[in-house]
């Protein structure tokens, strides 16, 4: 059964960064499953490794991240100038008038990027959203993909990924939001992302850091 309560304490067992070989284990199984993964000592070097596999010039959509945000890649994609940046051309339209080309110009960039919420050791990856704008692009209409993903966020199996969505993601997600828009979130939509079979088209980069939710 799913939890929804927003309001729950989140649990501190998902606050701690996995071990090395859990790290290894987890980067090989998704190496299997056709997720291509980078392993980053520390967030400078995470940092990095993101701006290596995204030319200048490049049109990127970031997926809402507290780990990207922490990281500085959030600013200097959107205000750089350096890149094609989507989200902030899409704020800045109508939504009311312009509801076609917000949802066409955010359904298959050339680049997708944000976190990951829970990846399990077998090599599978969970994404909850309240909306789902991003899950779409993570799925398929993206060119390519970059997930940055701190250690904390590796899971023993897809029930265990679950339960941290639900008891520990939403609820600081809910507070949040409540933080900066005063609105609720929720674990309404899910994605499981079991292999990917467009060779080069996803890459992960595990942080050895306790980064984001």
């Amino acid at each position: 059964m799913l939890i929804t309560n927003t309001t729950l304490t989140p649990k501190k067992e998902f606050t701690k960064p996995a071990s090395e070989e859990q790290i290894q284990r987890t980067a090989k199984a998704l190496e299997a499953n056709g997720i291509h993964t980078l392993i980053a000592q520390n967030s400078e070097e995470a940092r990095r490794l993101f701006f290596e596999l995204v030319p200048e010039g490049s049109e990127i959509f970031l997926g809402a991240s507290v780990t990207l945000e922490k990281l500085g890649i959030k600013d200097e994609i959107d205000k750089s100038g350096k890149y094609d940046a989507l989200r902030p051309k899409m704020f800045a339209m109508d939504r009311a008038t312009q509801g076609r080309e917000i949802r066409k110009l955010g359904s298959a960039p050339d680049f997708a990027a944000g976190s990951v919420h829970a990846v399990t050791e077998d090599g599978h990856v969970l994404i909850a959203s309240n909306t789902g704008s991003q899950l779409g692009p993570y799925a398929s209409g993206a060119g390519k993909v970059i997930w940055v993903v701190g250690a904390q966020k590796l899971v023993k199996d897809l029930n265990e990924g679950l339960r941290r969505i639900q008891e520990y993601v939403v609820p600081l997600e809910e507070e949040h939001m409540q933080q900066l828009y005063n609105a609720h979130t929720g674990m309404n939509k899910v994605l499981i992302f079991n292999r990917e079979i467009r060779p080069n088209r996803v890459t992960m980069i595990i942080v050895k850091e306790a980064l984001g939710f």
